[in-house]
């Protein structure tokens, strides 16, 4: 794929953001995610079987929707050029989530400017998979900053980098891995075992992107003259003490750029988790710090769209 058609797509995420209304593959993906678990429920009854279940399932999602695209493509290069560019353009588009990002970002904030924390709760709980309802104001800043930083290598990052290395079917198939690891990839039950191949291939997928999120957030403070010296100070000594092998790093990043302290506990389904804390302990993160990281994460996701459009360029 040209990086100009990819530079194209992401401009289409930016203008069109994810009409709900409108078709979009990951959606399908889920579907026949919903439908795989059903099924294997029926007879994957032990503890192995629900592993292999898990794992036929992966490879099943993540393959066929591979295997879909490319063969869609290829037949539609039969009949149109013009066409199949253009669907490449279109699919290309659907996995990038940079202008989604930012409007989930932003009403959020503009809930805690107007001091409206149920509002706030409640929009913030469309985006994360913590719970919300008891969340302080500072509570919802903090799972703010950490669900930017780890949405821009998922949401923007990887999606680049898989679109430049293998087109939209790879990214795609990126797109099945995440949306796998979302709905199964849980370490309790009764996902425990049926999503343990989805949550290992979603570790091994996002770990090349989550490293490149983090040296794209320290360049952003940089270019923004924050503190991009502490960003990879904080990135190399506490990025890894993380539950998630990924997602601590590019967290790490920010919050050393902005000078705060991400991590602490959460409640996931109402079972509290200990994270470890990332960051300066002095630094509560406020308001202020949510638009600043707004602004990283946005610049991050430029350098990276300039730095593929040249590498497929170049290719």
């Amino acid at each position: 794929m040209s990086g100009w058609s990819i530079g194209l797509a992401f401009i289409l995420d930016l203008l069109l953001a994810d009409p709900p209304s409108w078709p979009h593959p990951v959606r399908s993906i889920g579907g026949a995610i919903d439908r795989l678990v059903k099924a294997a429920g029926r007879f994957a009854v032990t503890p192995r079987l629900r592993r292999l279940a898990g794992a036929f399932i992966t490879v099943i999602v993540v393959g066929g929707t591979w295997a879909l695209v490319e063969t869609f493509l290829a037949g539609l290069e039969q009949f149109s050029s013009f066409l199949a560019r253009a669907a490449e353009v279109w699919l290309a588009y659907t996995v990038l989530a940079a202008r989604g990002l930012h409007d989930q970002t932003w009403r959020v904030a503009l809930a805690l400017a107007e001091n409206d924390l149920p509002r706030a709760r409640r929009l913030l709980g469309l985006v994360v998979g913590r719970d919300t309802h008891d969340l302080s104001r500072a509570g919802i800043i903090r799972a703010l900053l950490e669900t930017l930083a780890e949405n821009l290598s998922d949401g923007v990052v990887a999606p680049l980098f898989y679109l430049a290395l293998g087109g939209p079917g790879l990214a795609l198939a990126y797109k099945a891995i995440n949306t796998l690891d979302s709905m199964i990839g849980y370490k309790e039950e009764p996902f425990r075992d049926l999503g343990w191949a989805s949550a290992r291939t979603d570790d091994l997928a996002n770990f090349i992107p989550a490293r490149i999120s983090a040296a794209l957030i320290a360049l952003a403070a940089l270019i923004l003259k924050l503190d991009m010296i502490q960003a990879f100070k904080t990135w190399w000594r506490e990025g890894g003490r993380h539950t998630s092998p990924n997602a601590g790093r590019p967290e790490a990043a920010l919050a050393g750029a902005l000078g705060v302290q991400l991590g602490g506990p959460s409640t996931y389904r109402g079972r509290l988790v200990v994270k470890p804390t990332i960051g300066r302990p002095d630094r509560p993160p406020d308001l202020g710090q949510v638009r600043k990281a707004e602004a990283i994460i946005l610049t991050a996701g430029a350098i990276m769209l300039v730095a593929v459009m040249a590498w497929r360029g170049l290719s």
